[in-house]
Formats: structure tokens, sequence, C-alpha cells
């Protein structure tokens, strides 16, 4: 983590200046937006690996695996890692502020970044985790297809669904935590919002 001042140091320096004096900190606001921008540029990156991870692993079990269950779970997998990079390309990446600015479009060009990553783990659910359920499931049920068919697996059943069961259940309860905490996250650049809206004075 870096010195630089964060939101509620902003506001900390916009409340203590006199009030016939008030001007919004530019270089402040510029040295906020620089340090999302790049927080945001290596979480992205970050993500962008592990998607070729994801693609080149799936991607190689297609052609690894016979049944078409396995198989069609791959490829939905894949295509659903491929949408999800694209949506964070789109909805996640982050804009330099421009040099050029004044002090009110540096504050409204850095709440728009704020609101635009806020949104972006509101929404989690819908664009990250949900296009890994199609592909994810069908590559588990034909894990088990595939398992119950060996010889000898059938005097075992019981325990080899309860054990694909609890797989299930942990990839739902991976689901919840990373859900819970973008919504966290979602919550604590709103805070970063009302911190920049409680900058704007009547002068403005």
């Amino acid at each position: 983590m870096s010195n630089d001042r964060s939101p509620d140091d902003l506001r900390t320096v916009w409340q203590c200046q006199p009030s016939e004096t008030i001007s919004i900190p530019v270089e402040e606001l510029r040295r906020a937006s620089h340090k999302l921008t790049r927080r945001v540029f290596w979480r992205n990156t970050r993500e962008y690996l592990a998607a070729c991870v994801v693609v080149v692993g799936y991607g190689s079990f297609f052609f690894e695996f016979q049944t078409w269950l396995l198989r069609l779970g791959s490829a939905l997998t894949v295509a659903g890692v491929l949408w999800i990079v694209f949506q964070l390309h789109k909805r996640g990446s982050a804009a330099p502020m421009a040099k050029e600015m004044d002090a009110q479009n540096c504050l409204d060009f850095h709440r728009a970044e704020l609101v635009r990553q806020r949104d972006l783990h509101a929404t989690v659910w819908k664009w990250y985790l949900l296009p890994f359920v199609p592909g994810m499931s069908l590559f588990l049920l034909g894990q088990l297809q595939t398992t119950l068919s060996r010889p000898g697996a059938s005097a075992r059943q019981g325990a080899i669904e309860l054990g694909f069961a609890a797989v299930a259940g942990f990839c739902a309860v991976v689901f919840a935590v990373v859900g819970k905490l973008n919504r966290g996250k979602a919550r604590k650049l709103q805070e970063r919002i009302d911190a920049l809206d409680a900058l704007k004075g009547p002068s403005l």
C-alpha cells in the first residue's frame, strides 16, 4: 500500500480549509485517481492471467476426455471465462485522469471511476460467478458419471455421490464468499463516493 491519501483524507483537507478560500485539492484528487488506476490495473492483470490458466486447462480437457458431458462442460467453462474477461475489460478497466482537467472535472472524473468499480463489484454474481455455473456443473456431472462407470464403483455409489455432493457444496461456499467479499468492496467504494460528494460545496 502507498502513502497516498484516501478520499477520507481529501474530506479532511477540504473541511479544514477556511470557508472563504475553499477549493478542491486537485493534486490530492489526481493522486487518488492514480492509485485507483494502478490498483485496478494489477487486479485485472491477475484475473487475465488466471483466465489464461483456466482456458488452457479446460481447453486440454476438451481434447483429453471422450464423454460428452466432460467435453461440453470444458467448452462451456472456457466460454464462461472468455465472457468474464470481456466483461472485466469492458466494465472494469480504469482510465487515467487527463492532466488538463480543472478541479470540478477532476472530482467528477474520479467519482465516475469509483462508481464504475462499485457497480462492477456489486454485480459480481451476474457477470463473474454465474458464467462459471453451467460449465462447472456439467463437468462435475461428467466426472461423477465417469467415476460410477468404473468397475466396482456400484458398491461404493453412495460414498462417491456423497463425495461429489461435498465438492459441489464447497464450490457453492466459495461462490458465496466471493460474492460477499465483493459486496463489501462495493460498500467501501460507496463510502469513498460519499466522501467525494461531501467535498462539493455551494461554490461548485
